[in-house]
């Protein structure tokens, strides 16, 4: 077995409060890390709920027209898609 701590007790205590120490640092930074990951993490979720208020479906091909103008929470919007603005949705509705 392999022994290579010190044999007395005066250094051993040290040792222990040195570890204990670092333990504790250690614990903080992983409780530091915990809270800043589920803020993430709930920001993420609270992005992905919140749905625009227009989508306009992209047609097919580079620079082709939108196809259509969903309303955000619309299931039947495509998958080429981007969230657009009140004014936009109404301005690519006048153009047709």
């Amino acid at each position: 077995m392999l022994d290579d701590l010190p044999p007395d007790l005066h250094r051993l205590e040290t040792l222990r409060t040195w570890h204990a120490m670092w333990l504790d640092r250690i614990d903080e930074k992983i409780a530091r890390v915990r809270v800043e990951e589920e803020r993430q993490a709930r920001a993420a979720r609270e992005r992905e709920q919140r749905a625009p208020d227009w989508i306009v479906e992209l047609g097919i091909g580079q620079g082709s027209p939108p196809a259509e103008i969903h309303r955000g929470d619309c299931y039947a919007a495509g998958k080429k898609r981007r969230p657009i603005s009140r004014d936009e949705a109404r301005w690519e509705l006048a153009r047709g």
